[in-house]
């Protein structure tokens, strides 16, 4: 792992292609004809919700957090976003999603069948998606295992070095992000327990919430931070990414149904109503506490909105998604804060708003499930324990995987850029180019 050779990598891949394709056609082609039935509809609405959830990603959160960096690193941080998107791509062919969505292996981990998407074919899958294309399904989930690790960059923009960070995405999208997706979402454990995560409170948001925090605090705080002025570098810039994010956001969620159906309808609704509520609960909460609302803040609470009611989207009617907006906007404007108080670096609010607000989000799912399966406030109180259970969990894994990664990278290729380079700004230090001349 010491350094970075891209010539014996490319190698590598080559070669894995090479052997990958020789079952490739028939793997395609496989089970088509079967008893089960392509539903076009359902099948147009997915490919459209992958396409949106991509469009949160790049450029929705490349812009998003491009604005709120400083000027000498907006490219650094844009680059942070795109070039895990087409990482993370990859190896979910290759082997992510044979792992997280492959046929189980004790409740923990799926299995190597699907290596290379062989098996992964043009029929629908009885286990996951049974009125769209297999292959359809797996791009969808692509989409989120790649925003998940792009979302950690937020806590550890302007700092780290380059080549850690692609070390750190594939690692972390191997050993956390896959592992939790299958425990939820692939037959795993969590899943047999009856874990309620609609679409991704805990294997998105508080995975990389909380994954995000150890980040900040084991790369430490930025030159200057508490000192010195770091204001955002182009609001509008944010507003843009702000807005692409919460129309991709609806593939996210209303996308989780995996048909055009009601839990479709319902999942886009209450994503809205949740939106709009937490912008206006944070302006409020930021008003009275600081004396002026601000477009940053409302965009802040917007997202936080947005990120609370992922998980129980498809579960909730409109009233109650209301009500999560609401707390969310406010909980997670205080989370940050108190990231002041609590003195750690986290650059962009990862931990504030999808930390605190995907925690939030599965418990309270827990209490206002209403469709398909009841929570707490509609005669089933098990269901909130179980809830807390998958918060728990998903928080103490994320934590721990992450520091392992870190811990293993720092003493290998290090994990921050020179103080010089730091200095510097990552856009010339790291890449050779300058954003605005």
């Amino acid at each position: 792992m010491k350094g970075f050779r891209p010539r014996s990598m490319v190698g590598a891949l080559t070669g894995l292609v090479f052997w990958i394709s020789i079952g490739e056609a028939s793997a395609v082609w496989a089970g088509e004809g079967g008893s089960l039935k392509i539903d076009t509809g359902d099948t147009a609405w997915l490919l459209i919700s992958s396409a949106l959830v991509l469009c949160m990603t790049l450029p929705g959160l490349a812009l998003f957090y491009g604005g709120l960096v400083r000027r000498k690193n907006v490219l650094g941080t844009i680059m942070h976003t795109i070039v895990i998107l087409c990482l993370i791509s990859l190896l979910w062919v290759i082997c992510g999603y044979s792992l997280a969505f492959g046929p189980d292996i004790g409740g923990l981990i799926g299995g190597l069948e699907w290596l290379g998407l062989q098996g992964v074919g043009l029929e629908p899958s009885p286990s996951y998606a049974s009125t769209v294309p297999h292959q359809v399904f797996m791009i969808f989930q692509l989409m989120f295992a790649a925003i998940t690790v792009a979302l950690i960059t937020g806590s550890i923009a302007e700092r780290m070095n380059f080549k850690a960070l692609l070390w750190f995405s594939v690692l972390w999208s191997l050993f956390v992000y896959t592992p939790l997706a299958h425990w939820v979402w692939g037959g795993g454990w969590l899943a047999r327990l009856g874990a309620l995560d609609f679409a991704g409170g805990a294997v998105v948001h508080i995975s990389s919430g909380f994954g995000a925090l150890v980040c900040a605090v084991m790369l430490g705080k930025r030159k200057g931070f508490g000192v010195e002025p770091m204001p955002p570098h182009n609001l509008p810039m944010t507003i843009l990414g702000t807005g692409l994010l919460w129309f991709g956001w609806f593939g996210f969620n209303a996308g989780s149904a995996l048909g055009a159906n009601g839990v479709a309808a319902a999942a886009f609704i209450a994503t809205h109503t949740a939106a709009s509520a937490g912008g206006i609960s944070w302006m409020v909460a930021e008003w009275v506490h600081r004396g002026k609302p601000t477009v940053l803040g409302v965009a802040s609470g917007v997202v936080a909105g947005l990120a609370t009611v992922t998980p129980g989207a498809g579960f909730i009617g409109p009233i109650s998604a209301l009500v999560i907006g609401l707390v969310a906007g406010s909980l997670c404007y205080a989370a940050v804060v108190w990231k002041m108080r609590l003195g750690y670096d986290d650059s962009l609010d990862v931990v504030g708003i999808h930390g605190v607000g995907g925690f939030t989000g599965i418990l309270a799912t827990g209490l206002f499930a209403s469709i398909g399966s009841q929570g707490l406030f509609f005669g089933n109180p098990g269901q909130f324990g179980i809830q807390v259970v998958l918060a728990l969990v998903t928080l103490a894994f994320s934590v721990l995987g992450t520091y392992l990664i870190l811990k293993i990278l720092d003493m290998t290729v290090g994990l921050r850029v020179s103080a010089q380079d730091e200095e510097m700004g990552l856009d010339l230090s790291q890449h050779n180019e300058r954003a605005y001349s």
